[in-house]
């Protein structure tokens, strides 16, 4: 047990010493083509935290925070509105719904089963997802995406409808998405 101990601290001392050559906060440089959706400031996540958790439960370091079952939803469903539970305007391939339980709203998602699908625009999608949405159905296990206007939306992804994917919590955002 002892061993045990002086290893993790070992370990967490060599993480802090990384920790503190890199730069701790990375924020994505936007080019000047990008929409409004793209990607916000994002706030660092704190190593000693990750590796103290990462040591009680025994996930890796950067493996996915969770493995959750998808379902997919689009404008024009019953129930569906413009706005989504922050007040922002929903935003296709971009705004997913969560508990806000296991998933606070407000978290940046990495998604990596999403990774090179079709964007709205055309671009490939790049696996990230705004959590700024609930609803009455999604509990613990789920998330539920958005995929734009009407049922054809669905279609790119349609084999990811009540899928488990591999979602990992990479930073919050504040504000609305892309603002």
């Amino acid at each position: 047990m002892k061993r045990s101990f002086v290893g993790l601290a070992a370990l967490c001392l060599a993480l802090c010493a990384n920790a503190a050559r890199a730069d701790p906060t990375p924020t994505p440089q936007p080019a000047a083509s990008q929409s409004a959706t793209s990607l916000p400031a994002i706030t660092a996540s704190d190593p000693i935290g990750d590796l103290i958790s990462a040591a009680l439960t025994g996930a890796l370091p950067g493996s996915a925070d969770f493995y959750l079952k998808a379902t997919l939803y689009h404008a024009g469903e019953r129930g569906m509105r413009e706005m989504d539970s922050l007040g922002c305007k929903v935003v296709p391939m971009r705004t997913a719904a969560v508990d806000g339980i296991a998933v606070k709203r407000h978290s940046l998602l990495f998604i990596k089963e999403t990774v090179g699908l079709p964007m709205p625009d055309g671009r490939a999608h790049d696996g990230y997802w705004f959590a700024s949405d609930a609803g009455g159905s999604i509990h613990r296990g789920r998330i539920d995406l958005f995929t734009g206007d009407g049922s054809s939306s669905m279609g790119p992804m349609l084999h990811l409808n009540m899928a488990t994917l591999t979602v990992a919590k990479v930073g919050e955002f504040k504000g609305c998405p892309g603002s």
